[in-house]
């Protein structure tokens, strides 16, 4: 759209020279504006979060914001978006997550030591929808956190992402406490690139290749298509040792044990296409239509826990214990509690925690060396008994994976109103629609209560999540005789949130005729949604904001902004933000803002339950998730669930000096009634005789609950540093680039439904010390870059069993990359992720095998910030039109 608001114009004239130069993490020189640059270089980057006057310079904004180029993203050697953005922002962070059931699927990052769903994703400035993924085995931080799926954005459709590193739920409503990500999608009308890259890690696994494209076409005259796609495939990587228990068993002669039991590495990925198309028509001088969105899909598998036949009875079923040659059984009180007392000689068929479930099946003894007694085991068939150790001698490992579909539209129009009572007035109305949906699926498991009859391939159901959103933001610059205009903003918003429970096959959650002898119904590890588990839970709220900022002088900048929300669940909410701006001298301005803010609980969070396979303790148990306002959460505390709430503010300056550019700011973020999983609840024989008069099958194999549930309050709070610095150097240019973060989080009120050990996670996990230095150099036909990740220290956790817990040594990786260009189309990249393969954290086994740390198989700690994989190398190769 061509501007003809004068007032506009000379804002942005004013935004571009109020400082030079300035990138910002940046290893190249590409501003926001790509005609801009090539008119100077050292233009400023622009931004559009944080504002809804004209758009400001990252030097020249109130709040603090990254700016992260398009080319920045394509020069790594990773793939994923997340992965990118945590090697360009030190205060965002993301753990690969092996073994964390749908954590794997979708990937829950953290900006600031806030969960995922604690930072606000934007597109092209609109709101996006969060993924339906809800991660029951976040550990720590993300537990329970429901995020929206980043991973799906290609980096070779991004023209810019701007991270606002400021709390903006006045300006933007729920899911801004920590900050906000906007993403711009590249908008130009010609041109193009196609890239080829493939790479695998120097253990000689993961291979990845990714097949990705943009183009530029005009869209008649006025108007622009910008269209890309990326093809990826990646393979499972393994960083594992065979597991102790499965290693005696092959020890002892015991058949078909899998020489890695356990897998413990990034999953398998399938077929992940992602398609994004950004449209744009200018329909006069003074409107413009636009419409952008995108299709993503994607196949993901990976391991689970290694199951053994002679310590998961309620899996196999026919294993006994026995002492001093008597076969024992676990009758239980009325109090729940057990003993082991002598019984006639049959076999126990079911868990150990069974309940008297017995047959009259042959006695099967368990040897010195802990196998079942094979005459015995073949001698059940006869008796028309049956136990898996007849089929699944050696044990089984589940492998869990989905389907992941993600798609999304949104569709406006924005101008300048030119007539009547709203001349003058910019206008933006648009409507977005987003789906995620995850159909889940987990192989080579059974349900052990079909007996024989079992299949081995479930799917589990699905959860889907679909968002409507309808805004309508207006604004003018007033002329109160200051230094500038007074931009006066406003707008009402309208949001629609559905979260669907699809059940799963039959197979996966029936409870078939062994129930009540004490086997396990559904499929084992992830049993599927049953019908009664099953509906569609929805939710509206609406909005209204004004949105005000004031140059009281050319030095001084003000700005305010309140928000009204109105939830059809838990009700209002009304936040505020004051933020304000003084240049001291011409190369020195301080900055601050005050803000309160709010998350909205999801509409998954507060209605969803689910059976899953956990450790607690070390010990595999099944643990069922139950909504808060469940009669059982409800009597261990739970309650329906409640906005979370928080007061930030923050404090800094911006300096430049030449060539140099320098941000210092620090950050104080407190949260009030956090959301997050409780802490696993071990259930008593009451506890358990309520569920199973409300219908529940096969209570007695539950060991625990939990519950999403309002239960404790955080402070966070840190400094980043950035310093950007460009000159020519070595007979080229060359820019270097520093960016420190300090990150600090205290739990400062719990109860013991939260848990000792999950507020250690919360405040340990996370290294409280992260830096990036990057050198990029540009020569005629060659550039590089390379960068240096400083890690501090850390809390290593294994298996979220807080036996293996220990803090972690400092580390740094490396990464690198050359491009030769071959001409002005063509060029040829080399390049590696953790150049040195830097080690994770390794766990303590060598000493003592069998140590509570080596019973999983694992060789790290997976809390590692840099990942368990080490080193990555890859070649690309680029055309560009």
């Amino acid at each position: 759209m061509k501007l003809k608001n004068n007032a506009l114009n000379q804002a942005i004239k004013f935004a571009l020279a109020t400082t030079t130069a300035g990138l910002f993490i940046s290893s190249s020189a590409i501003a926001a504006d790509e005609q801009q640059v090539k008119v100077n270089k050292n233009v400023e980057k622009i931004a559009v979060v944080g504002t809804r006057s004209a758009p400001r310079s990252i030097g020249d904004s109130p709040v603090p914001i990254d700016i992260i180029g398009g080319e920045e993203l394509e020069k790594s050697g990773n793939t994923d978006m997340l992965e990118l953005l945590k090697g360009s922002v030190p205060s965002f962070n993301v753990h690969q997550n092996p073994i964390s059931d749908a954590a794997s699927l979708v990937r829950p990052a953290n900006l600031r030591g806030l969960p995922s769903d604690s930072t606000l994703i934007l597109l092209n400035g609109k709101r996006r929808h969060r993924a339906s993924v809800i991660a029951f085995l976040g550990g720590g931080i993300n537990d329970g956190a429901q995020g929206a799926d980043i991973s799906v954005i290609p980096s070779i459709a991004i023209k810019q992402v701007e991270v606002l590193r400021d709390g903006a739920a006045a300006q933007y409503g729920s899911d801004a406490i920590a900050g906000v990500m906007n993403f711009q999608l590249k908008d130009a009308s010609e041109g193009g690139k196609l890239e080829v890259r493939h790479g695998q890690y120097y253990e000689g696994d993961g291979d990845t290749t990714q097949i990705s494209g943009n183009v530029g076409l005009p869209f008649t005259d006025s108007g622009f298509a910008n269209l890309s796609f990326q093809y990826k495939t990646s393979d499972a990587t393994s960083r594992s040792v065979q597991r102790p228990d499965a290693a005696a068993l092959s020890a002892a002669g015991v058949p078909d044990v899998s020489p890695l039991a356990q897998v413990w590495g990034a999953p398998e990925v399938n077929d992940d296409i992602s398609i994004f198309g950004n449209v744009g028509l200018e329909l006069t001088n003074d409107s413009e239509f636009y419409m952008f969105g995108n299709y993503s899909e994607r196949d993901v598998r990976g391991g689970f826990y290694y199951r053994n036949p002679t310590t998961r009875p309620g899996v196999y079923g026919g294993n006994i214990r026995e002492v001093n040659g008597v076969n024992m059984r676990r009758p239980a009180d009325e109090a729940g509690q057990t003993a082991w007392d002598a019984a006639t000689p049959t076999v126990l068929v079911g868990s150990l925690d069974g309940y008297d479930a017995q047959l009259d099946c042959p006695l099967v003894e368990v040897q010195a060396n802990g196998v079942p007694d094979q005459a015995a085991i073949d001698s059940l068939t006869a008796a028309n008994c049956f136990a898996f150790n007849e089929t699944l001698p050696g044990g089984f490992t589940p492998n869990f994976g989905g389907n992941i579909t993600d798609t999304s539209l949104t569709i406006g129009t924005k101008g300048e109103f030119t007539g009547g009572f709203l001349k003058d007035v910019f206008y933006d109305l648009s409507g977005t629609v987003g789906f995620n949906e995850s159909r889940y699926f987990i192989y080579d498991t059974v349900n052990a209560s079909l007996g024989l009859d079992t299949p081995r391939d479930f799917s589990p159901g699905k959860y889907s999540q679909l968002e409507k959103n309808f805004n309508l933001d207006l604004s003018k610059g007033f002329d109160f005789d200051l230094a500038y205009d007074v931009n006066i903003a406003g707008g009402l918003e309208w949001h629609e949130e559905t979260f669907t429970v699809t059940s799963g096959d039959v197979a996966s959650f029936t409870a078939g005729q062994f129930t009540e002898q004490g086997f396990g119904i559904g499929s084992n590890g992830f049993p599927g949604f049953k019908p009664t588990d099953a509906g569609e839970y929805t939710r509206r709220n609406y909005a209204a904001f004004i949105d005000i900022e004031a140059p009281f002088t050319e030095e001084f900048l003000m700005g305010l902004a309140v928000r009204f929300e109105d939830y059809d669940s838990f009700g209002t909410t009304t936040n505020y933000k004051v933020m304000a701006q003084y240049h001291v001298t011409e190369d020195l301005n301080i900055r601050g803002s005050v803000s309160t803010g709010f998350r909205a609980p999801t509409v998954g969070q507060a209605n969803v339950s689910n059976v899953q396979t956990s450790l607690d303790n070390g010990v595999l148990q099944d643990s069922a998730l139950l909504p808060p306002t469940n009669p059982i959460a409800v009597q261990l505390g739970g309650t329906e669930l409640e906005p979370e709430e928080s007061q930030s503010y923050t404090f800094g300056a911006v300096y430049t000096l030449g060539d140099l550019f320098l941000t210092v700011d620090y950050y104080n973020i407190q949260v009030e009634d956090r959301i997050s999983q409780s802490d696993k609840i071990n259930l008593s024989q009451s506890d358990k005789d309520i569920l199973e008069a409300a219908g529940i099958p096969n209570v007695q194999s539950l060991a625990q609950v939990s519950f999403f549930t309002n239960d404790f309050d955080t402070k966070t709070q840190g400094i980043d540093l950035v310093a950007n610095y460009t000159t020519e150097m070595l007979g080229g240019s060359s820019t270097f680039s520093l960016a420190y973060n300090w990150n600090d989080t205290e739990v400062t009120q719990f109860s013991d439904i939260t848990g000792a050990f999950k507020v250690k996670r919360l405040e340990e996990d996370l290294p409280n010390h992260r830096a990036t230095f990057t050198l990029s150099q540009q020569w005629e036909s060659i550039s590089a870059f390379a960068r240096a990740n400083y890690y501090g220290e850390y809390q290593g956790v294994h298996v979220d069993y807080d036996a293996t817990a220990k803090t972690a040594d400092a580390a740094v990786t490396i990464d690198a990359e050359i491009t030769y260009f071959m001409n002005e189309s063509i060029s040829f990249s080399l390049g590696a992720q953790n150049l040195f393969d830097q080690d994770a954290e390794k766990l303590d086994f060598a000493e003592a095998a069998g140590a509570p740390n080596n019973n999983w198989g694992g060789k790290y700690y997976e809390t590692s910030p840099f990942g368990i994989n080490g080193g990555f190398y890859y070649a690309k190769a680029t055309y560009t039109f």
